[in-house]
């Protein structure tokens, strides 16, 4: 039992309050050394909910600074050791979900049942993954001459700055911080601005466990912060989820310093639904592979759905029954399957798209659920689901990352025709295809320009499967034992003459 182990608060509002204007550095909660903050509202009331310190460039080297010192005796920590430690902060925090979905959904406004729990069981999951792995992090013996040991290992990279963004905070953030520290780096997190309270609660609580300096969390926005973490000389590998602007922005970055990167980017992901699929399943497969529930708030959304012309007005009346099924309302009520978009930003985003599907001609717009009647929730950022039909792939809508719930249902006659439709992306993150013939889903697996391929399922992330995209989805891959291996480690190559 940990002594003075911090106890679990479940008054979201009190923990927001507990929490403003704070970072977390070296073990420690302070405040941003300009002493600036920034608002955090909760986007289904628009409630002021918290303030939080607005770091720069000054609380970057305080947090490079102590994440170097802290890097250099966590390094030597013995891999399982290291290991055991982060499984110990998923035991941990396992006393702590509520409170975090508590607190994730006043930020984000997701809705507690179908989305904050869901994943801040997955946060955990992730970190007893990883801390397993610690016995893995193994070299080589090369034959190369027989009077010489030639033999490989894997060294930590140093500092390790981890930039996330607010659709699911807590799920890329353990992506990102649990294989790097099982490998012996120290991390410094930046928060997305909408909603960094959840995470910093999250990294105090790992705190009561992992050596000061190990992990540290700042909050701040892009450039005064997130660039500056990128480029201080003593962060020596970045990792970022987010858009794909950002991720150039980052890469050019990072490529001065010569230093290694990681990026997970935007999506246009495609779900081709055959005439002989499993309509049942495919249509609980477009509800669930659309992440409605997250307000299609994710890179991986099936934004793009190709349903072959035999099937394509019952798959359509189908999905939309289902939807309408759903209920928006406030992202406490448990009975909320879809809660708000995070921000004002995202929700005029949102809005904008839907206006210019509704004007193309020969496309309809169905509106999807009903709109929360709740007064307390009058201003806040919620969007009808909305399901676009007769709609062409190379639309707007079709062609670009709308991050709402917003989703194109094309029809096609002709196999190759859809395999070619799907592929004609500048992203690559996910695809589905949904037939009951093994030889056209095998023949769609390896075809389908993507980085995650299902076929007859849409599952999200999960952890030891590859997670990565390709073409302008990004570099590299998480959630595996690889990604730990490749992203956060330096092979050194040791030869030993025994002559």
């Amino acid at each position: 039992m940990l002594q003075n182990a911090i106890k679990p608060v479940l008054d979201p509002r009190a923990l927001a309050h507990e929490l403003s204007n704070k970072l977390l550095i070296n073990g420690k909660l302070i405040p941003a050394v300009s002493g600036k903050t920034f608002p955090i509202y909760n986007p289904a009331t628009q409630e002021h909910i918290a303030d939080a310190a607005e770091g720069a460039a000054d609380d970057v080297d305080c947090a490079v600074q102590a994440a170097a010192r802290a890097q250099k005796l966590w390094g030597k920590l013995a891999a399982r050791e290291r290991g055991k430690l982060v499984q110990e902060c998923g035991r941990v925090l396992n006393n702590h979900l509520e409170e975090l979905a508590q607190i994730m959904t006043l930020e984000t406004g997701k809705a507690i049942r179908t989305e904050s729990r869901v994943e801040t069981g997955v946060f955990t999951d992730i970190l007893h993954f990883y801390g397993g792995l610690g016995s893995e992090l193994k070299g080589e013996t090369v034959p190369f001459k027989s009077d010489m040991l030639t033999f490989t290992q894997h060294d930590p990279i140093g500092v390790v700055g981890a930039i996330i963004p607010w659709n699911v905070p807590l799920l890329l953030m353990a992506l990102k911080i649990a294989p790097a520290l099982v490998a012996g780096n120290a991390v410094i997190v930046k928060s997305p601005e909408e909603a960094p309270l959840t995470v910093l609660r999250a990294c105090q609580i790992m705190n009561q466990i992992l050596p000061p300096g190990v992990l540290n969390m700042l909050s701040g926005d892009g450039p005064e912060c997130g660039a500056p973490l990128v480029q201080h000389p003593g962060v020596k590998k970045v990792t970022f989820t987010g858009s794909v602007e950002t991720g150039k922005l980052i890469y050019k970055m990072a490529a001065e310093k010569l230093i290694p990167v990681t990026l997970e980017l935007g999506g246009k992901s495609p779900m081709i639904v055959m005439g002989d699929a499993d309509l049942e399943k495919a249509v609980e497969g477009a509800v669930i592979g659309m992440r409605f529930t997250r307000q299609g708030q994710s890179c991986s959304a099936a934004s793009r759905m190709f349903v072959h012309d035999s099937i394509y007005d019952t798959f359509v009346k189908q999905l939309k029954a289902k939807v309408d099924a759903m209920k928006i309302g406030d992202p406490f009520d448990d009975k909320t399957d879809i809660g708000s978009i995070i921000s004002q930003q995202q929700f005029d985003k949102v809005k904008s798209y839907i206006q210019i599907g509704e004007k193309l001609s020969g496309v309809t717009a169905l509106r999807c659920s009903a709109m929360p009647t709740d007064a307390k929730l009058k201003e806040g950022y919620f969007v009808q689901p909305v399901i676009f039909t007769g709609i062409s792939n190379d639309s707007k809508l079709a062609r670009e990352e709308i991050f709402g719930p917003v989703t194109c249902v094309i029809k096609f006659k002709d196999y190759e025709d859809a395999i070619s439709q799907a592929n004609d992306s500048e992203y690559g993150l996910a695809a589905t295809i949904w037939t009951r013939d093994l030889k056209t889903a095998l023949d769609a697996t390896q075809r389908l320009e993507a980085g995650l391929v299902q076929v007859n399922q849409n599952l999200v992330v999960q952890a030891n499967m590859s997670y990565g995209g390709v073409k302008n989805s990004g570099l590299g891959r998480e959630a595996s034992l690889e990604a730990m291996l490749e992203h956060f480690t330096v092979k050194k190559t040791i030869i030993v003459n025994l002559a």
